[in-house]
């Protein structure tokens, strides 16, 4: 070491210089959990809904949220949201359980600048997004209609500026996506039906009267009338509908929830004082959360008297016909754990059998006509990873 080199602090001040460092410690700490808190303070509403959202719902509490539109933050009426652009390709964005609109669009511990899904489609794919917020603590099925209720009203609204239009759903948002697609496909059939009635009736009455009229004229003609074929006439929003992207979807149920309706149904049996008011207490969680155990799309599955039981009754909700179905799975196990131990935990929460929806989708050559299904698994991926992976934003981009 030569004379202008600088010397070496002393073994004193090093120590001093650590001591110092460890006191700061939980400064830094406390500074680091204000921040995290104020940035992630928008998730109070949505974790409070997704874990009693129907009972706040069912008082009429103000801090249950409504399904709706949002820019900024805030709610939008359909009305005012303003769309101008002729015949732009529209993605619809859903989150999860206890999520919001914005982690479509930036988290807190991004790096900076940094923009998600939705912007960064909006500029590269030349898209329009949308961000629905929604009460996560509600039955799947009663989200499921209001969103059929709002895509009904957005088309209406919008006739000429929603082109071709795109669902994507994250986890729970999946789910619903498909519930408001069987309430748009039964209002669709309702119509069918209802039309097939009134031109039967108006048939049957030509008919009668040109029958009538050949008797007078040929007694012993015996004449009959063919029923004119209807046309569908499906909700309006199904007709711009072209693809569904379920992320880290639930399709067929969460093990997660039916361990915990089991552990909930053994508590109540062994019948004691302390594991009553545990089977209790697990037995707040929301309806919402319920409903994951097997997925229940369909209002008269859980209201149905058999609800509860070990093998519940499902009503199936079958692919909609002329649509392509994206898949996007996790796998959070290495490849070096065994097939079936990954096979279960999947994402974390949500299994890959029950991602890939084989009871829901089966074979692709039983999918209704013009339906397709697409499936995509992005390994060492947990649940909450799929909102921010680059593959999946890169799949996002191609198929979108």
């Amino acid at each position: 070491m030569t004379d202008s080199d600088p010397k070496p602090p002393s073994r004193f001040r090093r120590v001093l210089g650590a001591v110092g460092r460890a006191a700061l410690l939980p400064v830094r700490g406390a500074g680091y959990l204000v921040r995290s808190g104020k940035a992630h303070q928008h998730f109070f509403l949505p974790v409070l809904n997704g874990a009693l959202g129907d009972q706040l719902a069912a008082r009429y509490d103000a801090r249950a949220i409504k399904m709706s539109f949002r820019q900024g933050e805030r709610d939008v009426a359909v009305p005012e949201l303003c769309l101008a652009q002729p015949h732009q390709k529209t993605v619809v964005f859903l989150h999860g359980l206890m999520g919001d609109e914005l982690i479509w669009q930036a988290g807190f511990q991004d790096a900076p600048d940094t923009r998600r899904y939705g912007p960064r489609l909006a500029e590269e794919a030349h898209i329009r997004p949308l961000y629905l917020r929604f009460n996560s603590g509600l039955h799947l099925s009663e989200n499921g209609r209001e969103l059929n209720r709002l895509l009904t009203e957005l088309v209406e609204t919008y006739p000429d500026a929603i082109g071709e239009l795109v669902l994507v759903g994250h986890s729970m948002g999946g789910l619903i996506i498909r519930s408001a697609g069987y309430y748009a496909s039964q209002a669709s059939l309702n119509e069918e039906l209802r039309t097939t009635n009134e031109e039967l009736g108006e048939t049957k009455e030509l008919a009668k009267n040109e029958k009538l009229s050949q008797q007078e004229s040929s007694p012993n003609n015996n004449s009959s009338f063919v029923i004119p074929h209807s046309t569908l006439k499906r909700a309006p929003w199904l007709s711009h509908l072209r693809s569904i992207f379920l992320l880290g979807t639930p399709n067929d149920g969460s093990w997660l929830e039916q361990n915990s309706h089991l552990t909930a149904r053994l508590l109540q049996r062994i019948d004691l004082f302390p594991t009553r008011f545990l089977s209790k207490a697990l037995n707040k969680r929301s309806n919402g959360i319920k409903d994951l155990r097997f997925s229940i799309l369909v209002d008269e599955d859980w209201q149905d008297a058999h609800a509860d039981d070990l093998t519940p009754p499902r009503t199936p909700v079958p692919p909609l016909p002329g649509v392509q179905y994206h898949i996007l799975m996790g796998a959070w196990l290495r490849s070096t754990r065994p097939s079936a131990l990954r096979e279960y935990f999947g994402d974390g929460l949500v299994g890959q059998d029950s991602a890939r929806g084989h009871a829901t989708f089966g074979e692709e050559a039983a999918l209704q006509a013009g339906a397709s299904v697409r499936t995509a698994v992005f390994s060492q991926q947990h649940h909450g990873g799929l909102l921010t992976h680059p593959g999946v934003f890169q799949y996002l981009k191609q198929w979108v």
